[in-house]
């Protein structure tokens, strides 16, 4: 699709399904290659600064191995409600405080995008706004159940029965709360 990425190798690193399949409607050719990372960051961070900031990490881990012909995709994507990162829940409890907090409310979810080669590195984030209509307990308890969200930040995904019946009013991309910005991606791809 790209020609200018005719003799170049693209990696995305990440087991996520949802940016597997988001990576592949825009045509393109990619591996994947996963590596165990830990995510963390400085505490004092800004939320929104995070997203960008782990990707950046991801990236780095792989850049000692990386051909010159190859281009690396990484990201992270944030939940953040009120200024607070709403994470992965560890728990069904977790997940249900975090889903009654997100009902009837608005909150902000924010990928970071890092595509390196050997010589070229772009790092930039998106930010798209949501708003959950109000949610019963019997709801929460039915989507935790039946989707078990707990490799999801915030402990939803736009693409379930939950963004179906929850997702109010969504102000940006909607691909970027599903886990990757790839209108973005694509443009800053044409680029390499």
């Amino acid at each position: 699709m790209l020609d200018n990425l005719k003799n170049k190798k693209i990696i995305l690193a990440s087991k996520s399904p949802r940016r597997h399949e988001l990576l592949k409607g825009l045509g393109l050719e990619f591996e994947v290659r996963i590596k165990e990372i830990e995510e963390n960051y400085p505490a004092e961070m800004n939320a929104e600064d995070v997203p960008a900031y782990l990707a950046e990490k991801k990236a780095a881990e792989f850049l000692n191995e990386m051909q010159p012909d190859e281009i690396i995709i990484t990201s992270d994507t944030i939940v953040i409600h009120n200024g607070k990162i709403l994470e992965k829940p560890k728990s069904v409890q977790e997940a249900q405080i975090m889903l009654h907090t997100l009902a009837d409310s608005e909150h902000l979810v924010v990928t970071g995008v890092c595509i390196r080669s050997k010589e070229k590195k772009v790092v930039f984030s998106e930010h798209t706004r949501v708003e959950f209509s109000p949610l019963t307990a019997y709801e929460i308890d039915f989507y935790i159940e039946k989707y078990k969200p707990f490799d999801k930040a915030g402990s939803y995904g736009a693409q379930d029965w939950i963004g179906f019946v929850a997702i109010k009013k969504l102000t940006g991309s909607y691909f970027n709360v599903m886990g990757l910005p790839v209108h973005r991606v694509y443009e800053e791809l044409k680029k390499f």
